[in-house]
Formats: C-alpha cells, structure tokens, sequence
C-alpha cells in the first residue's frame, strides 16, 4: 500500500531535480518520515486540536488517504510542547531538585544516543532488499480556492522496485507527460503529489464485471485494424459520477476509438480489473517535514 512517505520521496526527487542538488535516498526519506511523526517534539496526540482531512477531486487518479487525527504537523504539535513557564509544579521541582549542569549533559548525551542509534538503524535499512510494485505518480496544482487539476500522471504495469520506480515516475509525469509541459521549480509550491501502488490483477469476465470505487480498468482492443488500450485508476468513475458504462465509453475515447457512444458494446474488450489506493501530499506538508530533515542531519 502506497504511504505519505512514497509521496515525500517523489517530491523530493523532483525538488532535487529542479534545484540541481542531490537528492535523499529512498530509505532516508522513509526513516526520516517516520521519525519525524513518531517524534514527541514534532508530533503529539491531544484531544484540544484536531486536523481535517483534505478533499479532493482529480480527473485521473485516485482519493486521498484518510489523515490520522492523532496526527499533529509539526507547527501544531510545536505549540503543543508546554512552555517552561506553563509546566507543572511537580515538573518544575523535579527540574529544581537536579543540578543544570548534570541535566544539560545528561539531554546531551541521550540525544546523541538516539541519534547515533537512528542513523545505524538507517545505515542498516539502506541494505534491506526494497519490494516491487507496478505504481503510478499523479501531480495536481491545487488552486488558491481549493480547487485540484491534473498536472501530469504516468505509471507502469510491470513491477518496479520502490526506490527507482517513484523516482523515475515521479520525474516522467512531471517532465514528460505529453498533455501538459513540463512541471517547473515556481510551481513546486502550488503541487499535490499522489503515488497508487497497484495490485490484485485480473481478467475480467465480461466489460461490466468490476466495482466503481474499488478496481482500477486496463483495457485493449482492435478496431478497424488498428489496436487500441488505455487505463483508469481505481477511484476515476466515483470522482466523475460516471456509470460503468459511460467509464467504459471514456476509456474508450481516451484509447482514441471515435465510433458511436451506443456502439461500445459491437467492440470485442479485453479489460483487466486491479486494485490500488491512492495516498496524498500536499508541498507545505513536505517542505515542514524538509526543513524538518536539514535540521536534523544538521545536528549530527
């Protein structure tokens, strides 16, 4: 299942891109993704803040994932972190009863523990073996109202490994989706990235045996000598309130068949049915969590 991590990781690897500049490696992003929302000076639960979850509407891809009211950005949960002067009484003694100095050295040493312990653990997660996956990269512009537009989506079908496949799709959609031009360094700020890994492939019985909302549709044909195909991603007929049919004759069109909408039917299709949810990130999430990592590794 696609994460907000994969989602970082192609918009670090068009950042790089753009700017010129090395790029973090898939497992760093993932170790540093996790850390920074499992770290209580960035993330904390509380019942007095509450985060709402994104909409969206995307004419080629998929929904976003559910946010995790838990979750806290790390501009939120900054402001959680009482003050000195807000803390307990009983907080406040402990901190009294204990000499600065010890104190000061002994947050030193445990802070360059843990992050020696977490580099180590990174050091090691860099040599695991990284799972394939067919997977396609959606980019959005959201608009100041709100408002999502395609801005380039490409994938594949055949396996790829995680860490080359986001970065080479995460980069193809960008520069080379032929509907748009190529995505540059002003518009980073205005982008939505969303990543689907797909799974669950198979044949179809019959045009119609499938699931608006569930399966994603690939499909091929032959029609007048030529052969034709084209895919849908799993949430496309639910966020366009299309019928299977009026998704089928879409797909159809998208393939470039031009014969009459009432004549879907007369073409022989083979459609293949898949499974994949999509997961999202907006750029003012990725730029707080990248701030974020310089921070960090700066400190070690």
């Amino acid at each position: 299942m696609a994460t907000q991590a994969h989602c970082a990781y192609c918009f670090e690897s068009l950042s790089a891109s753009l700017e010129k500049r090395p790029a973090l490696s898939f497992r760093q992003v993932e170790a540093l993704w996790k850390k920074y929302n499992t770290d209580p000076t960035t993330t904390e639960p509380s019942d007095e803040v509450s985060v709402p979850e994104d909409s969206e509407t995307d004419s080629s891809s998929f929904s976003p994932a559910p946010v995790d009211a838990s979750y806290k950005p790390a501009a939120i949960s900054r402001l959680l972190v009482p003050s000195p002067s807000t803390a307990s009484s009983s907080s406040l003694q402990s901190a009294s009863s204990t000499p600065s100095g010890i104190s000061e050295a002994s947050s030193a040493t445990s802070k360059s523990s843990s992050r020696s312990s977490f580099f180590s653990r990174l050091q090691k997660a860099e040599q695991e073996t990284v799972e394939d996956h067919p997977l396609f990269v959606t980019w959005n512009t959201v608009t100041k109202s709100g408002e999502k537009r395609l801005r380039g989506c490409i994938g594949t079908f055949e396996a790829q490994e995680l860490d080359e496949g986001l970065r080479s799709y995460a980069l193809t959609s960008a520069f080379d989706d032929t509907r748009f031009s190529p995505i540059t360094a002003r518009e980073l700020p205005t982008l939505e990235c969303a990543v689907t890994l797909l799974t669950n492939f198979e044949p179809a019985s019959s045009p119609l045996d499938w699931t608006i909302g569930t399966h994603g549709l690939r499909i091929s044909f032959s029609y007048h000598g030529r052969r034709y195909g084209s895919t849908y991603l799993p949430d496309v007929a639910r966020e366009q309130g299309w019928t299977k049919e009026e998704t089928l004759v879409s797909l159809m069109r998208k393939a470039g068949w031009s014969g009459r909408k009432d004549d879907w039917r007369k073409v022989e299709l083979n459609v293949v049915r898949y499974q994949g949810k999509k997961v999202a990130l907006g750029h003012r999430e990725w730029q707080e969590w990248r701030d974020w990592a310089d921070e960090e590794m700066a400190d070690c």
